[in-house]
């Protein structure tokens, strides 16, 4: 006790400035000590939490195995079947256990294909699960939308196009992005006609995504490019030039000639290209017409293109750019003068 008086006897009479950094001392002291408690808590907390999910998926993941399995071609579903849907069915009432249930489905659904893929697809349904789905489209928060359709994307769920294309012009990025993924995944170049109805800029990076999956669908018929072409719309504009050049639409030639005069450089510089891997031998004498009023990344494009469509007619363009003050396209000049004359 008296140790206790003599303390506050020698706070009370130290300077101001002292006080105050012992009083920050003992809140620090304070604080490091609940939150390393708190950590230790949480850490704890997490483990367990691990450990449950790791039980609950090693039985989901055993129920759908034995649904997959125990179906017979006399009845549509099994007995086995039907209660393994029924359990599945009630402990999706809880959120924890059906995200865990949806995560184990889709682990499960990338890793088998055909029948058993579709059997997959059918439990989802029969689960309600899809109704939960579609209930989160309804959130006013975009990462819980988003989330939804990147679900019903992956678990191949068409029957929801309607409800999904409700949010192809939805003001969240990451919400068009899942959309048009969804479009392109599952119903391939047919999902293309929402870049008939966006106004947003489609990026660069949404771009490569959709060519990759469009890709994996070389059977596919493309679709009419020409009104994609003639978007108010500079992205889709890009993209559609794109397409022309990865799947060589020679028919749209007209509408790239059209490109050449665009007010956007990006794209006039993406249709000479284009029309350099078509050999559209218009485009040369367009463009060697108006040859000094292009941009220098004009000329240079305009010059890949003359390398596979030069003539002898072009012979006298080419001596003029020899002495061209740009290395660039001396040089170039030079290298198709060269092969010219070979």
């Amino acid at each position: 006790m008296e140790i206790y008086q003599n303390l506050i006897e020698y706070f009370e009479n130290t300077p101001t400035i002292i006080q105050v950094v012992w009083i920050m001392s003992c809140v620090f002291f304070a604080s490091i000590v609940i939150l390393t408690i708190y950590l230790k808590f949480l850490r704890s907390h997490l483990r367990k939490n691990e450990m449950t999910v790791a039980e609950y998926q090693k039985e989901y993941e055993s129920d759908l195995i034995a649904y997959l399995y125990s179906g017979n071609e006399e009845e549509e579903i099994s007995t086995e079947q039907q209660i393994i849907i029924d359990k599945l069915k009630n402990c999706s009432a809880d959120k924890f256990k059906r995200r865990i249930i949806v995560s184990t489905l889709l682990r499960l659904r990338n890793e088998i294909s055909g029948e058993m893929a579709e059997s997959i697809q059918k439990l989802y349904f029969q689960t309600k699960l899809v109704d939960y789905a579609l209930a989160r489209l309804k959130s006013k928060k975009w990462h819980i939308i988003a989330t939804a359709i990147r679900e019903l994307r992956q678990l191949q769920v068409k029957e929801v196009y309607d409800e999904v294309i409700a949010f192809v012009i939805h003001p969240k990025k990451e919400i068009q992005k899942e959309v048009q993924l969804y479009l392109v995944t599952l119903f391939n170049f047919k999902g293309l006609e929402f870049l008939n109805i966006i106004e947003t800029p489609l990026s660069e990076w949404n771009q490569i995504q959709l060519l990759e999956v469009l890709q994996r669908f070389d059977d596919q018929e493309l679709p009419e490019i020409t009104p994609w072409l003639r978007s108010t719309n500079d992205s889709v504009v890009i993209f559609a030039l794109k397409l022309a050049k990865i799947y060589n639409q020679f028919e749209v030639k007209d509408t790239l000639l059209e490109l050449l005069s665009h007010q956007n450089k990006n794209i006039r510089i993406d249709a000479i290209n284009v029309l350099a891997q078509l050999q559209v031998i218009e485009a040369k004498n367009i463009l060697k017409s108006k040859f000094n009023d292009l941009s220098k990344e004009e000329q240079y494009a305009f010059l890949k293109l003359l390398e596979n469509l030069y003539e002898i007619s072009d012979e006298a363009f080419l001596l003029e750019n020899i002495i061209n003050e740009d290395f660039e396209i001396k040089f170039a000049t030079l290298k198709i003068l060269k092969t010219l004359r070979c």
